[in-house]
């Protein structure tokens, strides 16, 4: 493991780190391959470990003399960096502990480690974004979206079955708990759906053809999913629906608006309420409609007037939104609130935003059912 140490040489050109630090971080290398040696968790051997430890003693050195720091992020171990660095680190002080070097070139050269750790970390987030913003970005984050969607299945699964007592009594903090992580779990299983369909330009976020579904149950299947994180809030959630309530429609796309919408209201809220109210028009002569109206309000801070403006344009018949502004601060799920209103016929819009709250709403041709 001498060679190792050999590289981690005192600099020439910077009097004020002395040889005795020099002598440190050799030995310092030495005791980190030793380790690493040991552990043999850098590929299965200790070769990269060695050659890693010759290029950061270089650049060590560099820092000490005031020279730029080398571009590190063609060496393969750049991800094992960090850990090295720091059993450097862990080591130098160790041995500094007993010896007799300056309390000053010490701390010199803690401060130079950590300026070559801040440009590792620097380059690599550099690195990442070149991958998640390059000509595969899109596919990236779909595959990332798929995958995901399997494990929380999974949970959503386990978590159902123990609230259910399969697994032994429940508590009723337990239950809300429970509650808690099943949602949690519903939301990003949505997300990665949403990300997937938008992905994919919207257009199976709707099926061919209409079925007959009850509007109440949608409500009800809502409120089930959300109803944990308002209690969690302190918030009162409300749903009022039509008295002919069962409609010829896409439930599955209209869940997943309501969800989304209730969800959304729910995180900008800390206090009051949020109310979902749904009223069927009433024809001429005082028959019941087809048109239904659904309204999303809330006691929340209100939407920015940056955000509100840029929605109600992209609402209002503008251009379908690219890439960017989908996946923009504008949020996600409004996003594919717009796409599934749309795609049942329907407009999203906000007919208010302030400082006491915020209201959206659509309106869908849902023929009553015979």
């Amino acid at each position: 493991m001498a060679s190792a140490a050999t590289r981690l040489r005192a600099p020439q050109t910077e009097p004020s780190a002395s040889a005795g630090v020099a002598t440190l971080l050799a030995d310092a290398a030495q005791a980190v391959a030793a380790q690493w040696e040991q552990a043999a968790t850098l590929r299965g051997e200790t070769a990269p470990a060695v050659a890693a430890l010759h290029v950061l003693g270089d650049a060590i050195r560099a820092a000490l003399a005031g020279e730029p720091l080398p571009s590190l992020h063609a060496y393969s171990w750049t991800a094992e960096a960090p850990r090295l660095l720091a059993g450097l680190r862990r080591e130098l002080l160790r041995l500094a502990a007993t010896s007799a070097v300056s309390a000053n070139d010490v701390l010199l050269t803690l401060t130079q480690m950590e300026r070559l750790l801040h440009a590792l970390e620097e380059d690599a987030s550099a690195r990442f974004a070149e991958h998640v913003l390059g000509p595969n970005a899109l596919e990236l984050l779909v595959e990332v979206a798929h995958d995901m969607r399997s494990p929380l299945g999974s949970i959503q699964f386990l978590v159902e079955r123990m609230r259910c007592g399969q697994t032994g009594p429940v508590s009723p903090m337990q239950e809300r708990h429970l509650g808690l992580v099943y949602s949690a779990a519903f939301g990003l299983s949505a997300l990665a759906s949403d990300v997937m369909e938008l992905a994919q330009g919207g257009a199976r976020l709707v099926g061919p053809s209409v079925v007959p579904f009850s509007i109440s149950e949608v409500l009800h299947a809502v409120r089930d999913v959300i109803q944990p994180i308002a209690e969690e809030k302190g918030l009162t959630v409300r749903f009022s629906g039509p008295p002919n309530d069962v409609r010829l429609g896409h439930p599955a796309a209209l869940h997943r608006v309501l969800l989304n919408l209730v969800t959304n209201a729910l995180k900008f809220t800390n206090s009051g309420a949020v109310t979902v109210q749904v009223d069927a028009v009433t024809a001429i002569g005082g028959t019941t409609s087809s048109t239904v109206r659904f309204l999303v309000s809330d006691t929340g801070r209100g939407m920015p007037a940056s955000v509100t403006a840029r929605l109600s344009d992209d609402l209002g018949g503008a251009a379908a939104p690219d890439t960017e502004s989908v996946f923009s601060s504008a949020g996600l799920g409004l996003a594919i609130c717009q796409k599934l209103v749309a795609a049942m016929g329907g407009r999203l819009s906000i007919p208010g935003t302030d400082r006491h709250g915020t209201r959206l709403d659509f309106v869908l041709d849902l023929p009553v059912a015979s």
